[in-house]
């Protein structure tokens, strides 16, 4: 569905880390708006993956980069 509202790319996938393992990938658009996985996580993410989900959002509240 992120394709969909078109705007160009900025950042291609890329791997984001927690403790120096991969969390998840991430894409960078314009408009600031990134697409982020979470590795290892199903529909539900923070239900299986609350750490990770919690690095996510800390970083994403602090204006911090994945």
């Amino acid at each position: 569905w992120v394709r969909s509202l078109g705007f160009p790319i900025v950042d291609e996938w890329r791997a984001w880390h927690l403790h120096g393992q991969s969390a998840g990938f991430t894409v960078s658009y314009t408009n600031n708006m990134t697409f982020a996985t979470v590795k290892g996580a199903g529909h539900t993410a923070p239900e299986y993956e609350p750490e990770k989900c919690f690095a996510m959002f800390s970083r994403w509240i602090l204006n911090q980069p994945l």
